[in-house]
């Protein structure tokens, strides 16, 4: 059988079809999807695989233990972590898509609650070092599709933290790894910022402290009198300054709108005002 064939007749059978497809060739189809979840066809990897993936999930065609097996899988140095901080090439599908896989599995997780502590645990202890290493700030890439490392890396740290077994304790690695995220060498201009600033929202959600949040937003912007002193007005300054102040404003804003944290508000607000040296 052909996987991509295959897939692009499940996404026009009824539910009962995709059952009986499931019963009989699921195990095929999950592995064949998981070894081309990389792939550099943009219709294969975003519009038949991953699409699929999140029909399995909402139509709940996945057993515990297939849902089990695609977590571990996922998650594992061969895929979400592949080559990771690698200058950018093709390896980026595979840790990107991982990602978005991986936050749809907690998302479903999060109502049935069957994955294994001994397999969230760990998983959950170093979900800020996907941000972190992740270099390949790639959007769209041409005759491949979408890239998108830096939002599906959002994506993914946004879902951990909404995950009913997910413990506050590990935030402060989400927001280091948020924190340095903005100083990748490049500026965004996909509308990342708007799937970044989500995390910070999925902690205020989760009741996570305002005062750790308003440190976090000092220590942002901290970075830059650091930056200036070590390297001074270089490339990397302005790059760096100009991504976290994006950042930094769609936050306040989306704040603002939603009647959320006013003293985060004001501290952003102040920082902002300082560094674009408005009101001089």
């Amino acid at each position: 059988m052909n996987v991509k064939e295959t897939l692009q007749s499940f996404s026009t059978m009824t539910l009962h079809e995709r059952q009986s497809v499931m019963k009989d060739n699921g195990e095929w189809l999950l592995q064949e999807m998981l070894t081309h979840i990389g792939s550099t066809d943009a219709e294969l990897r975003d519009h038949l695989i991953y699409r699929t993936f999140v029909d399995l999930l909402s139509d709940n065609l996945l057993s515990t233990q297939q849902l089990q097996l695609l977590f571990e899988t996922a998650t594992s140095e061969e895929f979400l972590y592949v080559h990771i901080g690698e200058a950018p090439t093709d390896s980026v599908f595979t840790r990107s898509f991982s990602a978005l896989l991986i936050a749809g599995i907690l998302a479903k997780d999060a109502e049935m609650l069957v994955l294994k502590d001994e397999e969230l645990q760990p998983f959950f202890k170093k979900i800020g070092r996907y941000l972190l290493l992740e270099q390949d700030t790639r959007g769209y890439v041409k005759d491949k599709g979408w890239a998108h490392s830096i939002s599906h890396g959002a994506d993914l740290a946004s879902m951990t933290i909404k995950h009913p077994k997910f413990d506050l304790q590990y935030a402060p690695s989400i927001l280091h790894a948020l924190k340095l995220v903005t100083w990748k060498g490049t500026v965004y201009v996909n509308d990342e910022e708007e799937r970044l600033i989500n995390i910070v929202d999925a902690l205020l959600q989760q009741n996570y402290s305002e005062e750790a949040l308003i440190e976090f937003v000092e220590q942002a912007f901290d970075k830059f009198e650091m930056h200036l002193m070590t390297h001074g007005y270089n490339d990397s300054f302005f790059s760096g300054r100009t991504c976290t102040l994006n950042f930094m404003k769609t936050l306040y804003f989306s704040l603002k709108m939603n009647n959320k944290a006013p003293k985060l508000q004001n501290t952003i607000y102040g920082q902002v005002a300082k560094w674009l040296k408005l009101g001089d």
